[in-house]
């Protein structure tokens, strides 16, 4: 589903319509500054950058900020070290490109609420804070938009542009897993690969470059890993000590959480981390029909039905049965709507 808002709060639902709009503002601006979501994965890195490089092919001015750094195997990819690392910002610009985050809040960078949003996401409940809002559930990736963007531009499909495109989708489709997949996801790949994509290559770079520290930490996780629900729910706990014995950071957690699925039996996996704050972060993901998205919206969080996550106040002793036991009800729930 694609929904579409403009500054008045009219919806439409007109994809075409809105990048349409979104074109017609970029083309007017010269100055822009770009931003996802904290803690930042290949989608936003992979949408941010393939932006950046389309808009300074038309001239423009870009800045890009994040609240926290890309993971390590990340840095080699072409523009990232561009990418300032900030809590608040006081760039000048006359645009904002938000992309990923359901609310201006979830880029966990201050002082962004003065300027003209053009806001684009594909996870569902998004606010629509944007003077500009853009909202495609059926997008694999935010990245599918982005492209969607910079061909109405009429920008070339840079060898850049390509690989953050590619970047993108290879990430958020769990490597082609996941069944947010249509052919327009192949299409915009097929197009990358022909703008000088080397699939082997951009795998190897984002699956194959793991450090030390992090395949201890692997170890740790699975060593020390749950199974409840008769195998089919895996439950992976973190916290700070454990990665400092590794000698790892939040960064090298990425990806970990899908391990546990390439188990038969498991269909669905929690990963608990325990924040110094006092807040649990939990992240999900699932196989076949488990909906853990539901889960994460019962909680105020977001995602895809295989993909999603959330924060909850309080203890972990308090927050981890509450949501094994919805996980568990979502797996008997997928359970039965299989044919």
């Amino acid at each position: 589903m694609s929904k579409t808002t403009t500054a008045n709060q009219v919806p439409t639902t007109s994809g075409s319509e809105v990048v349409a709009s979104i074109c017609q503002e970029i083309l007017r601006r010269q100055r822009f500054l770009l931003t996802s979501h904290a803690r930042p994965d290949g989608d936003s890195i992979g949408s941010q950058l393939a932006m950046a490089y389309a808009l300074e092919a038309l001239g423009k001015h870009v800045r890009l900020v994040n609240a926290d750094a890309a993971p390590d195997h990340y840095r080699e990819f072409p523009g990232v070290d561009r990418i300032e690392i900030a809590a608040q910002s006081d760039a000048v610009a006359d645009a904002l490109i938000v992309m990923e985050c359901s609310d201006l809040s979830r880029t966990g960078v201050a002082g962004l609420e003065g300027h003209f949003i053009i806001n684009i996401d594909h996870h569902a409940g998004n606010r629509m804070y944007g003077a500009i809002n853009w909202f495609d559930e059926s997008a694999a990736a935010c990245g599918e938009m982005v492209f969607d963007v910079i061909r109405a531009l009429g920008v070339p499909l840079s060898r850049e542009i390509a690989t953050h495109v590619y970047l993108a989708i290879l990430t958020d489709t769990g490597s082609f897993h996941h069944s947010n997949i249509t052919p327009r996801t192949f299409d915009i790949c097929r197009q990358a690969v022909e703008a000088g994509v080397n699939p082997a290559a951009m795998a190897r770079g984002v699956f194959d470059s793991n450090s030390f520290g992090k395949l201890k930490l692997i170890g740790a996780l699975l060593d020390a890993m749950e199974l409840i629900d008769d195998g089919r729910l895996a439950v992976l706990y973190l916290d700070d000590d454990m990665l400092a014995a590794c000698g790892c950071t939040n960064n090298d957690t990425e990806g970990v959480i899908n391990l546990p699925l390439t188990a038969r039996e498991i269909q669905a996996v929690v990963f608990f981390k325990a924040n110094p704050a006092g807040d649990v972060r939990v992240s999900m993901r699932s196989k076949y029909d488990v909906d853990v998205r539901a889960v994460a919206n019962a909680y105020g969080g977001g995602g895809h039905k295989n993909a999603a996550g959330f924060t909850a106040p309080g203890r972990l002793a308090d927050v981890r049965p509450q949501v094994i036991e919805r996980l568990v009800a979502a797996i008997g729930e997928g359970i039965k709507s299989r044919p």
